[in-house]
């Protein structure tokens, strides 16, 4: 009976709060919701080819296959600039009979699907000049067959020794043209086999698209536990009654919220300092840029999620909303940071990255390790995550103010 009594006390607590039971309830609704819209909108990759010196078959070819957009350039070094300035995912360039591949390969997924262009792009044009080949061949045989029927009824009216002679003539040159043929084709097809090439402007053939995404895990581990910590300490200062007293002096609101994100800010310093260092050097991966841009970034959007736990905490009435709000706000994020592939989104659904904190810090990231980008040149991320970090506090002082007494 005493377990029976405790069971109804408790559920008649759940059933009046009625914050929780929605976040309960609708939360997860939410991001399955969210989830099925991205992953049923979510196609194949696009590419973007380069090409100098390519036949034009090679080109329609490579060009006919789904998804694969070819562009071509006089020089190497045109293509070279647009592969720097993201227009093209790679260069095919060719040598005289030869081909060399260079990627820019900060998406494994685009540098296979390049590969597999090239390889059947290069399958089908070899196809199509032995058929050629072929045709020719077949042809000139067809002609020497009619010339060989001519010179047979020639030499019919002809005396038996002359006829043995010309036939004798006849049958050697058929097999010299034979061999002639033979060894023209034999040669041809040797020729047909290119030596390629390949190379890569970040990593190396072993790179896996995890190098894509630990950028952007990085990032989502700052904003994670800093938003968590950030938001559940200054919830317990406020459920122990510790907020309440310090807000009934006349110390002014903008001064406790410069505080708190100060105290935590040095933590926040700290701990993105060791995410950042450990996941570089412990996880091997290769940092184009320069290392202390992508502390800078991150330590930014250390600061926004700190801004942003500080605001959420102030709507939750306990820890266990604390951590609902978790599936609302951060979750979602991760599917729009650039681990999936944003431009194959449809448009709406990629409209929804540009309110995401992780969609800036990501981008600004990624430039940096692989492509050794200037932190100077994602000003504008940086603005952007500058931009999160003003509001969200702005709203942190407004925020405050239901909770003054005096």
């Amino acid at each position: 009976m005493r377990t029976i009594a405790i069971m109804n006390r408790v559920l008649k607590e759940l059933f009046r709060d009625k914050r929780t039971l929605a976040l309960m309830f609708v939360a997860p609704i939410l991001v399955m919701l969210l989830m099925s819209v991205i992953f049923n909108t979510n196609s194949t990759t696009d590419v973007n080819v380069g090409t100098v010196a390519v036949t034009q078959k090679l080109n329609k070819e490579m060009g006919s296959l789904k998804h694969v957009n070819v562009k071509t350039y006089g020089t190497k070094r045109a293509a070279k600039k647009a592969l720097s300035n993201e227009k093209i995912d790679a260069i095919i360039k060719k040598n005289g009979n030869n081909y060399s591949l260079t990627y820019a390969n900060t998406d494994s997924t685009k540098t296979a699907a390049v590969k597999m262009a090239f390889k059947n792009g290069l399958t089908a044009t070899s196809i199509s000049q032995l058929k050629a080949a072929l045709k020719k061949s077949t042809t000139g045989m067809v002609k020497l067959r009619v010339q060989l029927q001519a010179m047979q009824k020639q030499q019919a009216a002809a005396n038996t020794m002359t006829k043995s002679t010309a036939a004798t003539a006849a049958a050697k040159q058929a097999v010299a043209t034979k061999s002639t043929s033979t060894n023209n084709s034999t040669k041809s097809t040797s020729q047909a086999t290119p030596k390629i090439t390949n190379h890569y402007v970040y990593g190396d053939k072993d790179t896996g698209y995890f190098a894509k995404m630990l950028p952007i895990l990085m990032g989502f581990f700052v904003f994670f536990f800093v938003f968590l910590i950030s938001g559940m300490a200054l919830l317990k200062e406020r459920t122990t009654g510790t907020l309440n007293r310090l807000l009934a002096t006349p110390v002014k609101r903008s001064a406790i919220v410069f505080g708190y994100m100060l105290s935590y800010g040095i933590l926040a310093v700290i701990q993105t300092i060791v995410i950042v260092l450990v996941t570089v050097w412990l996880l091997g991966i290769e940092v184009v840029g320069n290392m202390a841009s992508v502390v800078v970034v991150n330590l930014v959007l250390a600061l926004v999620a700190l801004a942003f736990g500080i605001l959420l905490s102030t709507f939750a009435n306990s820890e266990f909303q604390m951590m609902q709000f978790i599936t609302l706000v951060v979750i979602p994020q991760i599917f729009f940071s650039g681990i999936i592939p944003l431009d194959s989104m449809a448009d709406w659904v990629r409209d929804i990255s540009y309110i995401v904190p992780l969609k800036y810090s990501g981008d600004a990231v990624n430039d940096i390790i692989m492509r050794g980008t200037s932190i100077f040149d994602e000003g504008g991320n940086l603005l952007v995550l500058l931009a999160f970090l003003v509001v969200l506090t702005f709203l942190n002082v407004v925020g405050l103010k239901r909770y003054r007494k005096v």
